[in-house]
């Protein structure tokens, strides 16, 4: 019995939306990196993919690559993750930005660390290797990380699907207006769009609130006041 329990593989529980991002240290294509406490202040993006080589994957760190400003603009830094080895991820990047042509995307050169996650642990420490999709292969997940090191999206991915990456954006864009400026931000919402005041709990009030304070600019009912985005 105690052999058995030394045997026994660790089991990780994935952590949620609202929970602290478990800690790790890894080797990437830039290095080592220590999380979280190489990031404190910034947003991150922590994504994993299948396998390195693989068509969906290339296409998406290609996307990654070109968005990348994009994202560093908005205090977000990217980190990728398989349980592919260093050489392969290294290998597999050189081919992407020497060969690679896909929708006027060239010479694509990936700046943002790629974790080598052979032995699994940093996957598995985020619910990444689910045993009914595959034992050997990460999950096409997101997941996405705030300044304080809380988790605050987490999306999946089926295998054959590559991500929408305009809707990452969108995502970290509407986490930080909510978290500037305390509103919600509606469906499909974008910068510049109006934004969800929290409910002032009865009609009454909340058409006090609309006329006397710039907080809201309209309610639809009582329990549905907007204002005008604030940019």
């Amino acid at each position: 019995m105690e052999e058995q329990s030394r045997n026994e593989e660790k089991v990780y529980t994935m952590p949620l939306i609202g929970d602290d991002a478990p800690a790790f240290t890894a080797v990437t294509t830039q290095g080592k990196i220590t999380f979280p406490d190489d990031y404190k202040g910034k947003w991150v993006i922590l994504f994993s993919h299948p396998a390195d080589f693989t068509p969906v994957c290339t296409t998406e760190f290609m996307t990654f690559a070109k968005m990348h400003e994009e994202f560093k603009a908005l205090n977000t830094e990217l980190i990728g993750l398989s349980v592919d080895s260093l050489y392969a991820h290294i290998a597999w990047l050189r081919t992407i930005k020497e060969k690679i042509n896909f929708k006027g995307m060239k010479n694509m050169e990936v700046t943002f660390p790629l974790i080598e996650d052979i032995t699994m642990d940093v996957a598995k420490k985020f619910g990444m290797i689910q045993p009914n999709q595959s034992n050997t292969q990460a999950v096409r997940a997101v997941f996405i990380i705030d300044p304080e090191s809380k988790v605050r999206t987490i999306l999946y991915y089926p295998l054959s699907t590559g991500r929408n990456f305009d809707e990452l954006k969108r995502i970290i864009q509407a986490l930080q207006k909510t978290d500037s400026e305390g509103v919600a931000t509606p469906a499909d919402w974008r910068p510049g769009d109006d934004v969800i005041v929290p409910p002032a709990g009865s009609c009454g009030a909340a058409e006090a609130r609309v006329q006397g304070s710039d907080e809201v600019d309209y309610c639809l009912d009582w329990f549905m006041c907007l204002r005008k985005d604030k940019q």
